[in-house]
């Protein structure tokens, strides 16, 4: 939930590389960034503080390529790597790339600089001779009050490409010092599973608002047992800035990254974790839109109207099953810190996109997640009208599947909804073909943060309270909240949660959709069909 606290006085910013000291005592942090960006491209800028990087790699494995940045940090008194042996590389974490049958992100952090960092990769535990150089992306956080100090962070990335379809490989991450082959480190060797180059049955989790905490612990090792092929998530994703307005007053501790991303990494070692941009994730101290830390952190697809600015904005495709990530800080009413900072191309893009999806051969559900919910009845947050608004129309126009949402910290779903009514009543157990009856919308926001209440009971498998209807409220322009009574509010639940999604091809394609509590206890589950 959006706070009104804020974090204590801060000295001014310190002046940004490559800006001369009066002249940034002078600008703004935008101005600034946007000074530099003028000068120097992201990629410019970062050679700044190294060289550019190569690539090793076998024939016919894979490609691999480290995207204009060195592996070799240069030394300075700021920067100067210590002995490699003496660090282990932590928070691991996987992604697709826009084509999942052949591309992979590998991610992961250092607690300090380290020389010629590099992944290696093969298709035997016991044989990792593909070595890749690793993209750094150094990240720092100058101090914004007097209890927090400023905070250098080192994010590494390697990106696979010409991967084998359906095909497994081991991978290890290290630097000078510190080899994964060798065998006093081999516990740190992962692995993970590209896409089957022809559809086949598989599962995927999703949940939003995770932040650091036992409960989000416990959703990781229960979605891990799922053994899902890539997990969702729809945003505010590790809570550094526990305000969430997208403000340089924020409240904010970079060091809380470094907790979520060891907290994180015993599942997202080895299932691809596909995130997306929620309000608690726009850090405003790294870029005017905030997502300076997003870019640091995160190697996603990058297939989307805007990479650079808008980096939770993608596509890829699984099987039979597309997926399609969105950023709703663009469209809110209610947090409009980033309201229209694409000016409209998120919307344009998405447009296209679901047209050619649902065009395209082979594919037959289409899930699209991002973090403002479209139909919810929390006394927190509500619904987002912008999101209605703007996108609900191009939903039903191309026929979507399934829509998943955060931001509200608890588990609930709708009937199946044409035009924002009920077109069809979706009890627990029930299915719905979405080529006739209409789309379901899904809040899976209890994925560890504080959990939020409903203004009327909980509803879910076990203890079922069905309601003619609640009252609630959406958000408006002008961030007004409008009171609305609704009849789709179907399944509610406040404990902690996530979603797994079991997804059949074939003649009659299916998606079972499961809502589990993270003690293992079924909450709900539906199914979505689609009729050729």
């Amino acid at each position: 939930m959006t706070g009104n606290s804020r974090g204590a006085a801060r000295p001014s910013h310190t002046p940004r590389v490559g800006i001369p000291e009066q002249l940034a005592a002078r600008m703004s942090m935008p101005e600034q960034h946007d000074y530099l960006r003028t000068k120097l491209s992201r990629r410019g800028l970062l050679r700044t503080s190294a060289a550019t990087a190569g690539v090793v790699a076998g024939s016919g494995l894979l490609a691999g390529s480290a995207q204009g940045v060195s592996p070799t940090l240069l030394s300075s008194p700021a920067t100067a790597a210590v002995d490699g042996s003496l660090v282990a590389p932590f928070g691991r974490h996987l992604a697709f790339g826009a084509d999942p049958r052949h591309q992979m992100r590998v991610s992961w952090q250092v607690p300090l600089a380290v020389k010629r960092p590099y992944l290696r990769v093969g298709l035997k535990p016991w044989d990792l001779g593909r070595k890749i150089e690793a993209e750094v992306r150094p990240l720092h956080t100058p101090s914004l009050s007097a209890k927090l100090p400023a905070v250098q962070q080192y994010y590494l990335h390697a990106a696979l490409d010409g991967l084998r379809p359906g095909t497994t490989y081991y991978y290890g991450v290290g630097h000078e010092g510190f080899d994964p082959a060798d065998p006093r480190h081999f516990s740190t060797v992962g692995t993970f599973r590209t896409a089957p180059a022809r559809p086949e049955a598989f599962v995927f989790t999703a949940f939003g608002d995770q932040g650091v905490s036992y409960h989000a612990l416990a959703n990781d090792q229960l979605i891990l047992g799922q053994n899902p092929s890539f997990h969702l998530h729809a945003g505010d994703i590790c809570y550094a800035d526990t305000d969430g307005d997208g403000s340089e007053h924020d409240a904010y501790d970079a060091r809380v990254w470094d907790q979520f991303l060891a907290q994180t990494e015993s599942v997202a070692k080895s299932v691809p974790w596909m995130v997306t941009t929620g309000n608690h994730d726009m850090e405003a101290w790294y870029s005017p839109n905030g997502y300076g830390g997003q870019n640091a952190r995160w190697s996603l697809p990058g297939n989307g109207p805007d990479a650079e600015n808008a980096p939770g904005v993608y596509s890829f495709t699984y099987g039979n099953t597309a997926v399609v990530a969105l950023d709703a800080n663009d469209i809110s009413y209610e947090i409009p810190a980033n309201q229209g900072y694409t000016d409209g191309r998120q919307t344009r893009w998405l447009d296209r996109r679901l047209a050619e999806l649902r065009a395209a051969d082979g594919i037959d559900f289409i899930v699209v997640f991002f973090h403002h919910c479209a139909f919810s009845t929390t006394n927190s947050h509500a619904s987002d009208g912008a999101v209605r608004d703007a996108w609900l129309p191009l939903f039903e126009k191309h026929q979507v599947d399934l829509v998943v949402n955060g931001h509200n910290h608890v588990y609930e779903r709708t009937d199946a909804l044409k035009s924002g009514r009920v077109a069809k009543k979706m009890p627990i157990g029930a299915s719905v073909d979405t080529t006739r009856e209409g789309i379901v919308y899904v809040t899976a926001g209890g994925a560890g943060r504080a959990l939020y209440d409903f203004p009327v009971p909980d509803s879910y498998e076990g203890h079922v309270k069905d309601l003619d209807h609640v009252d609630t409220y959406h958000w408006s322009k002008g961030r007004q909240k409008t009171k609305e009574t609704v009849e789709w509010s179907r399944v509610r639940y406040t404990g902690y949660s996530f979603i797994a999604v079991e997804v059949t091809p074939g003649s009659h394609p299916r998606m079972k959709v499961t809502a589990l509590a993270e003690s293992g206890e079924r909450i709900d589950h539906f199914e979505v069909a689609r009729s050729h």
